[in-house]
C-alpha cells in the first residue's frame, strides 16, 4: 500500500494530518501524525476475509480525527485490493463502516464466523 495522507480539511472531522500505513508483519494498519504513532487498527487475515480485530488511538491524539482517518485509510486499501470481504469485529471499525454507506459493500457476503 501507498501511504494514504488525509487533509486536516477532510472528512469526519479530521484535524490533523494523519498518514497511514498497511505493516502487514504486524498484522495492523498504523496512523502516524508528524511521523509519530498515533493509533492502529489490528486485523487478522486469510485469503478471503480481513478481520478488524481493535483499534486504538493514543490519548495524546484523541479528538484528531485519527481514529476515523484510520479506518478511512484501512478501508480504501481493502478496496484498492479488492480480493478481501471485511469482518468488523472491532466495534469502532464497526461503527465507522455503519456511519459510512459507501463502505458497507466491503462487509456484505463476509462470513462472521
Amino acid at each position: 500500500m501507498g501511504d494514504t495522507r488525509f487533509d486536516p480539511a477532510g472528512n469526519d472531522g479530521v484535524m490533523a494530518d494523519v498518514e497511514v500505513r498497511n505493516n502487514e508483519s504486524e498484522n495492523r494498519y498504523e496512523a502516524y501524525v508528524d511521523g509519530e504513532l498515533a493509533g492502529f487498527a489490528a486485523y487478522e487475515v486469510d485469503d478471503r476475509r480481513i478481520v478488524f480485530t481493535h483499534t486504538e488511538v493514543a490519548d495524546a491524539f484523541e479528538g484528531m480525527g485519527v481514529g476515523s482517518a484510520l479506518a478511512r485509510g484501512a478501508l480504501d486499501d481493502v478496496r484498492a485490493n479488492g480480493n478481501r470481504r471485511v469482518v468488523p469485529r472491532c466495534p469502532f471499525i464497526r461503527s465507522w463502516i455503519e456511519r459510512h454507506p459507501d463502505y458497507q459493500d466491503l462487509v456484505r457476503g463476509a462470513r462472521q464466523d
